[in-house]
C-alpha cells in the first residue's frame, strides 16, 4: 500500500493504535487521539 498525502490526511483515528506500511520498512502508526507518527524499521 503505497501512502500519500491525500491518503494519510482522509484516515480516521480507529479505536486501537493502527500500523499501516509504506515500502521497505517505513510506517504510519495512527493513534486513537488521531495523532500520526512515522518511523523507520531497519
Amino acid at each position: 500500500m503505497s501512502l500519500n498525502d491525500s491518503k494519510i490526511r482522509k484516515l480516521k483515528p480507529y479505536s486501537r493504535p493502527v500500523k499501516l506500511s509504506d515500502s521497505h520498512g517505513l510506517y504510519l502508526l495512527v493513534n486513537p487521539g488521531g495523532s500520526r507518527i512515522w518511523y523507520l524499521k531497519y
